[in-house]
């Protein structure tokens, strides 16, 4: 599926979506690593509950990325940790075929990969209280105050995030925009379901390697913050039904 039936899929009015509209050259390496991996490691969007141990051919912790770009950090991520299995969800081909490229180079057996809008996917597919843990790294800032309302990191989104985790599972993000930062750290503050690791921002945990990208940023001065927060034990009072019925109807 490329770029444009995978937007038109989920492109229906009121639905909030995980991504924009945004015109990448594919590559003929990404192309090709796309066409032969996607078949092996690409899991198609269906509306319903999917197994992910029988997903990944074993019972481990899973972890779930939102918008994993070119896939480095992801890759390095899998890599660093085999104990542990991932779920990448990005809807771009360019990005698709960069970690299909790196899946196959660096042999990674605990990488699958879903090309679909990532609310429907957590809405429909990944079933309340399993995920181990959720990463949302450096998601589109939208740095015009006009634009706020775009970003990916709003209250309905971690609440539904903060619903797929499973008790004492963690959701970190992270960001190089200081008023995002901010905004993150209130937005999950704001969620019960979900307690913060830390006095404020967290520091870098060390699997998440620093990308070049970031590495330069530090260099030159600029900020980088990491939002860490984790899912309550299960003595917290759940949320009632109204307040989840009212939570999927702002995502409908």
């Amino acid at each position: 599926m490329d770029d444009q039936q995978a937007e038109r899929s989920v492109d229906r009015p009121g639905h909030i979506r995980s991504f924009v509209r945004r015109q990448g050259r594919v590559s003929a390496a990404q192309q090709r690593y796309r066409e032969q991996m996607m078949g092996s490691i690409g899991v198609p969007y269906v509306a319903e509950r999917v197994d992910l141990d029988a997903l990944f051919g074993r019972s481990a912790p899973q972890i779930l990325e939102i918008g994993f770009g070119m896939g480095e950090t992801s890759a390095a991520i899998a890599a660093r940790h085999p104990e542990q299995d991932y779920l990448g969800i990005e809807v771009h081909t360019p990005g698709v075929g960069s970690l299909c490229k790196l899946i196959a180079e660096m042999g990674l057996a605990n990488q699958r990969i879903i090309q679909h809008d990532a609310v429907e996917v957590l809405r429909e597919m990944i079933a309340p209280a399993t995920l181990a843990g959720v990463h949302v790294f450096f998601p589109d800032p939208w740095p015009k105050k006009r634009h706020h309302k775009r970003r990916l990191l709003q209250p309905a989104l971690v609440s539904l995030l903060a619903s797929r985790l499973r008790p004492g599972g963690y959701l970190h993000t992270a960001t190089d925009w200081q008023d995002y930062a901010e905004q993150m750290l209130a937005v999950l503050s704001s969620e019960a379901l979900l307690e913060n690791t830390a006095p404020g921002f967290a520091p870098r945990p060390d699997y998440r390697p620093q990308t070049k990208f970031e590495q330069r940023g530090l260099r030159l001065g600029h900020g980088v913050w990491d939002v860490v927060f984790r899912r309550r034990p299960e003595n917290v009072p759940p949320r009632s039904l109204e307040a989840e019925n009212d939570r999927q109807d702002q995502l409908a």
